[in-house]
């Protein structure tokens, strides 16, 4: 009975449903006062809209926005890399093609989690140097392009379970042009959870085949090409199942791993399962980013809105600087931080909740109904790019306000 009760529970914390009702509560919680790390000005959404309308426009005047997503990194410097990607694939049949774009998909998504305000990447073909995301995002691009994550070398446009398991940091450090003077924080929590990855994928042969290709989600989700219709969630579900055991969290549950998911006093519940919060930032990234990877596969994507936003730095940092989340200490900006600490994870639930309540704001002033703009695309235009705008207002560089230290895993 204990392992059934326990398996109720670890699947409850791993349902986007979840995380809203936890973020709501703990949202709730602090408009009631009940909170030690802030005060809510939520008088001041409007303005925030206002601020994600006037980018969104500026970024997207057709209002043709694309997915929050990792391909957006991937046009960096308005260089068409997906064309390399395609042009290399083309004798490759449609569902071999989307497996090598999921497969890149996956694996760019976990090597993003923060690079640091010192480091860079120099793209030698285009001659651009980009930072943050952007530059890792492209890095692994090359590093899937070059073979990098593929223990074949006549298939390099793959990932498989052989080649992650034999990853080093030398491999990294040279993927992402590492130095003392180009450093990248959290590198060696890359490389475990790397190494990690190809553990999980090769334990479970059913699932990703026998060379353990991330790529075999395609097959599971659509039960091998019959279903051509799935919601969004299902797709996180999916990746909350099979890849749980990979995050360095530590966060357990009768010895279940949970992932990006973390206590705190308010965040309520039932059961086992009360007192968590779940996130699962990077696996809803990940969600997000395969959206486009299985429409590409003539997969339809429904319920986009079933995932959450994603409490992360350009979102929930946008929430801070434009003084909707008021910090009650003085000191809170000078100090710094993990994702274990509980105003850490109280920000991050706020964001949840409140990106939920200025979603309908910004649909509103550009005149879209949530069919044509889900919230993927809000955050594209949107929350994600005006959080970075108004870091580069406030700070030299556009720094985050917070300074959360990494392991290159959650954030």
């Amino acid at each position: 009975m204990k392992n059934e009760i326990t398996a109720d529970a670890v699947a409850r914390l791993r349902s986007p449903a979840t995380i809203r009702e936890r973020c709501r509560n703990i949202l709730q919680a602090v408009e009631a006062g009940q909170s030690k790390h802030f005060e809510l000005r939520l008088e001041k959404l409007d303005a925030v809209a206002r601020q994600v309308e006037a980018v969104t426009r500026r970024q997207y005047p057709d209002l043709n926005i694309p997915y929050h997503s990792r391909w957006r990194h991937f046009e960096a410097g308005a260089v068409d890399r997906k064309a390399q990607l395609d042009a290399c694939i083309a004798h490759l049949d449609s569902a071999a093609q989307a497996r090598a774009c999921i497969d890149l998909t996956l694996i760019s998504v976990l090597l993003d989690a923060g690079a640091g305000a010192q480091w860079s990447y120099h793209e030698s073909g285009s001659g651009k140097t980009l930072v943050r995301s952007e530059g890792l995002g492209v890095a692994s691009f090359h590093g899937f392009m070059q073979g990098t994550f593929s223990s074949r070398r006549d298939d390099p446009y793959r990932v498989d379970a052989q080649a992650l398991r034999q990853i080093n940091l030398a491999d990294l450090v040279e993927l992402f042009q590492v130095s003392t003077s180009n450093p990248l924080v959290g590198l060696e929590g890359r490389v475990q959870l790397l190494q990690r990855l190809g553990q999980c994928l090769s334990e479970n042969p059913a699932v990703f085949g026998t060379e353990g290709r991330p790529g075999r989600l395609l097959d599971l989700l659509t039960h091998k090409g019959e279903v051509r219709q799935l919601p969004a969630a299902s797709v996180l579900q999916a990746l909350l199942e099979h890849f749980s055991a990979i995050w360095l969290t530590g966060n357990t549950l009768n010895d279940e791993p949970l992932g990006d998911c973390w206590r705190h006093p308010l965040a309520g519940g039932e059961g086992e399962s009360a007192g968590w919060v779940p996130f699962h930032k990077l696996s809803q990234w990940l969600s997000y980013s395969l959206l486009e990877p299985f429409q590409w596969a003539g997969i339809t994507l429904t319920d986009l809105d079933g995932l959450t936003g994603l409490p992360e730095y350009r979102n929930g940092g946008l929430l801070l600087d434009m003084g909707v989340i008021v910090p009650r200490r003085a000191d809170f900006f000078a100090r710094q931080y993990t994702a274990a600490d509980e105003a850490i994870i109280e920000w991050r639930a706020l964001t949840v909740a409140l990106i939920d309540k200025l979603a309908p704001r910004v649909r509103q002033l550009l005149q879209k109904s949530a069919d044509e703009m889900p919230l993927a695309c809000i955050l594209e235009g949107g929350t994600w790019a005006a959080g970075r705008e108004v870091a580069r207002q406030l700070r030299e560089g556009g720094v985050p306000p917070l300074n959360i230290a990494s392991d290159g895993t959650v954030f």
